[in-house]
This record gives C-alpha cells, structure tokens and sequence, in this order.
C-alpha cells in the first residue's frame, strides 16, 4: 500500500470516529458540571424543589411571627390590667368618697341643729380660710349680734395689739382696715398708765408673751387660740402649765361663764357692778367651731344690755360648750365686712388695745 493510500485510510477513520469523541467530551464535561452542581449546592436545590426558603431564614420568619404573637397576648393582657387597675382605682374612690361624705354626715347633722338655734343668717362669709356667718339677735331687755365661726386654717383668726405696739390703741375699725381683716371684735380688758393703754396680765401675740406672765388671780381668765385652731382657756397659776397649751395669742379678762357646757358661778361683784350692760362673749362649740356675742346697751348704768346670767343662758341654749366674758361697756364692737355693726354705748368706738380679728 502506497502513502497515498494510508493517508486516505486515516482521514477516513477520523471522520467515522469524530461524533463519537464529541458526544465522549460533551458527556464528560456535562456529567462533571452535573456533579459540581449537587456537592456545591444540594440543600439550596433540594429546598428551591420543594418551593420553601432556606432553613436560616424559615427559622427566623418562624421566630418574629412567635413573637409578633407574644407580644400580641403581651398587649391584650396589660390592657386588660390596665383596664381592671382603673376599674378598682374607680371603685374605691367612690368607697373612699362615699365613706367621707357619711362621717362628714355627723357633723353637718350638728352644724345644722347649732346653726338653727342662732336663726337664720344675715350675711356668710365661706372661703378656703374661714366660714363665718352673721346673726341677730332679739331678746326682752337688749339687742345682740351672733358670729358663728369655722377656722379652716391657721391664718382665719389672729390677734392684734392696737397701733401693732404694746401700750399701743386703736378701735376694732381701724384694727380691721389696718390689717385686711373683714372682722372683727374686742379682745381683752386693759389698764392706762403713763399715757398709754396696756393689755390686762397676761396676753400673747405669734406664740409669745406680752409683757411676760402673770399668774391668774382672783377671777382673772386667760383666753386664746392654739396651734390646732382650739379655743383654751381658764386660770394658770404657772408658765409651763400655759406653755403646754401651745397657745398662738389670747388675752386676760373676767369671769369664766361656761366650762363643759355648765354655767360657773358668777363673782357677787359682777353680778350686779353692772347689772346689764353692753357685753362681748367668745365661746367654741364641741366641733371646735367659734360663737361670739355682742350685746348692745345705751349706757353702763345698767339700764340695758344682758346680765352675765343671761348670757350664761344663752350659750347653753345656742350649743356652746366653753365661754368667756370679755372686755364689755364702751368696748364692745363688732365689725362685719368694714361697718360697724352694734351700736358702741360710748358713742363711738374705743380704742383698744387687743382686738380678735378674722381674715377670708
């Protein structure tokens, strides 16, 4: 066989042979990219197959939905708590007010049998300080006037000495203008010396002693107004026995004419030097509330005004548990809202050197 023929034999066998070694490499090389394919991502094929996310991310949708959950139930059960807490807290404020308004109910009951023994009021006066409330009053042998006082706060009632200095004086008018007051009365008896007006023994201003203590004699009272807005009064025969009643002011005068809603006896000398005359009463009531008299008189001769026994009479009548005389005669004055309301036996007002004054 020539080289011609060889060359022809080899060409012939190439041919025959090619589609045979094409399908050999295309199969080879399919086969490893189908084999890369699974070992590098079986899960992800496995996964996409089945139409689910991969198992990380379902983890994580599974978690947020768990706790989107939880805290859904979270909501609804604090709201619930929310609800139930405003609910009780409703409830026992009515408790609470329901209860304040049945033991208010006692002392309303007793204001009102009080407050209808003095009649009805001409004026009232009720602010965050004081309840106050006017009344006249009409007997056989005089005329007289009636405050019936609720102190709500420490600064409803005070004292001042006339001109603000002792042996100062001044009427219970100027007192009242000088102050702001919208009320007022006269306080304690005095003694003049040296031109000047001095309060009777002992007297106190803003929880001290003017002119130091005197103790009690012969039917001599002290009278004032403590800490606790309580009316004290009565004979000391000793400071520390005063000192413990921790007393804001009061001032001196004569006789005591209730104690424990009793009438006390009344001195001979009082009796009848005068016998009626123009008088001025304070006295407290078992609530604490406060109940001044003022008695008009045309004159100190004893021709009209009350006898200290009527007057007794009347603070039984009217509910008073404690009652003091004070300074009376030509003293007595009573100042309602900036007037004048008894008729002064004088005149004309006094100057004073104490006067009880009430604030709104």
């Amino acid at each position: 066989m020539n080289n011609n023929s060889v060359r022809y034999l080899n060409r012939t066998l190439l041919l025959a042979c090619t589609p045979f070694l094409g399908v050999l490499v295309w199969l080879l090389f399919a086969d490893v990219a189908v084999v890369m394919g699974e070992s590098a991502f079986p899960k992800l094929e496995s996964s996409a197959a089945e139409g689910q996310a991969p198992q990380p991310a379902a983890n994580a949708v599974e978690g947020l939905s768990k706790a989107q959950e939880t805290a859904s139930e979270t909501s609804q059960s604090i709201k619930k708590q929310i609800k139930l807490y405003n609910q009780t807290n409703e409830e026992m404020k009515q408790i609470v007010n329901k209860a304040t308004t049945q033991a208010k109910r006692p002392y309303e009951i007793y204001d009102r049998i009080i407050t209808s023994k003095l009649g009805k009021p001409s004026g009232t006066i009720d602010t965050k300080n004081i309840r106050a409330q006017l009344f006249y009053i009409e007997a056989d042998y005089f005329k007289a006037y009636a405050l019936k006082l609720k102190l709500k706060t420490g600064e409803a009632m005070q004292m001042a000495l006339g001109g603000d200095r002792y042996g100062g004086a001044e009427t219970t008018l100027a007192a009242v203008k000088r102050t702001g007051a919208f009320a007022g009365v006269n306080a304690g008896g005095f003694a003049d010396g040296s031109g000047s007006r001095y309060p009777l023994s002992t007297t106190m201003l803003n929880g001290e002693y003017v002119g130091g203590f005197e103790p009690s004699y012969s039917d001599l009272f002290f009278v004032g107004l403590n800490e606790s807005n309580e009316l004290v009064g009565g004979k000391f025969t000793n400071r520390q026995e005063l000192d413990n009643k921790n007393v804001k002011f009061g001032a001196s005068f004569v006789p005591v004419l209730l104690k424990n809603g009793m009438s006390t006896t009344i001195p001979p000398k009082w009796q009848s030097s005068p016998a009626r005359a123009p008088r001025t009463v304070i006295a407290n009531y078992k609530d604490d509330q406060l109940l001044v008299l003022v008695v008009d008189g045309r004159n100190e001769g004893g021709s009209s005004g009350a006898t200290l026994a009527e007057l007794q009479l009347l603070l039984r009548r009217y509910g008073a548990v404690d009652g003091y005389n004070l300074d009376g005669g030509g003293s007595s004055s009573l100042v309602w809202n900036g007037r004048v309301i008894n008729k002064p036996s004088d005149g004309q007002l006094r100057k004073l050197p104490t006067n009880f004054l009430f604030f709104k």
